[in-house]
């Protein structure tokens, strides 16, 4: 019998899917401040590697998804079981590469231990967008010209495993998501653009990194995204179609509808 655990990070994204898959294992992880659906829930360690395979296999559990805000966990050796001291080197080695290494190493684990790692996407339909305005009005020549320069950034820092995100007003560039995440930057372009745009408005653009795994930290937008984008003053958000999640949809279209930004997906 196939089963599906979800891996659940913080945010709404988790209980999404548990509503989706009723019968989905629930794994909690100590340490993150995360609800508890009415799923079966299953409670253990980033420390403890071995005790999260063996409840995964006991659970019958042989597809994983990871779910939500992930952020490194602080770990002490000390805690450490059998496998998680096997896996420690390979780890704390891929680290060094930022988190793109780490995270590829943790995928390749839990695949080499027999699980199937899923992303969100290809377990609810609508988690993003098919290229097309979902909102809003058509970015005009200047939106345009911040969108390309947005891109060309986030182009050229990829390889550095830098952000999934990006603002530029006018062509100066105001913020780029670093481990902060995209509400810190944008509290930051809404706090100190003063007059560095020109006049010009802006816009946010959030994309993967170039060869990014999209079955884990998938970039993502949602109402409070575009709160944001609108407190720091910008005009439209700009998405990678297919490649950006959306959370709560309907919610986040309206947002952006009632405060008069649009959003665009493009084809990469």
């Amino acid at each position: 019998m196939s089963r599906l655990a979800i891996l659940a990070g913080q945010g709404d994204l988790p209980h999404r899917l548990s509503v989706a898959h009723p019968d989905a294992l629930f794994v909690h992880f100590e340490g993150l401040d995360v609800e508890t659906p009415g799923n079966e829930p299953f409670l253990t360690s980033y420390e403890r590697f071995g005790e999260m395979f063996g409840g995964l296999t006991a659970a019958g559990v042989d597809r994983v998804v990871f779910a939500g805000g992930l952020a490194r966990p602080t770990l002490n050796p000390a805690n450490f079981d059998a496998k998680m001291l096997e896996l420690a080197p390979r780890f704390m080695a891929a680290m060094q590469g930022g988190d793109d290494g780490l995270l590829r190493a943790v995928i390749e684990t839990f695949e080499a231990h027999g699980f199937a790692v899923l992303g969100a996407h290809e377990l609810i339909d609508e988690l993003t967008a098919d290229a097309g305005l979902l909102a809003g009005a058509e970015p005009n020549e200047s939106d345009r010209a911040d969108i390309t320069k947005a891109r060309d950034i986030l182009g050229a820092l990829g390889p550095l495993d830098i952000g999934q995100g990006a603002v530029v007003a006018g062509g100066q560039p105001l913020g780029i998501e670093t481990a902060q995440g995209t509400d810190a930057m944008l509290r930051f372009v809404a706090e100190t653009r003063n007059e560095m745009s020109g006049g010009a408005k802006g816009v946010l653009v959030k994309a993967p990194k170039p060869g990014q795994d999209l079955r884990i930290d998938m970039p993502a937008i949602g109402p409070e995204t575009v709160k944001a984008a609108a407190n720091a003053g910008l005009t439209g958000i700009t998405i990678d179609a297919g490649q950006v999640l959306l959370i709560d949809r309907s919610a986040t279209l309206s947002a952006a509808k009632d405060l008069g930004l649009f959003i665009l997906a493009e084809d990469r």
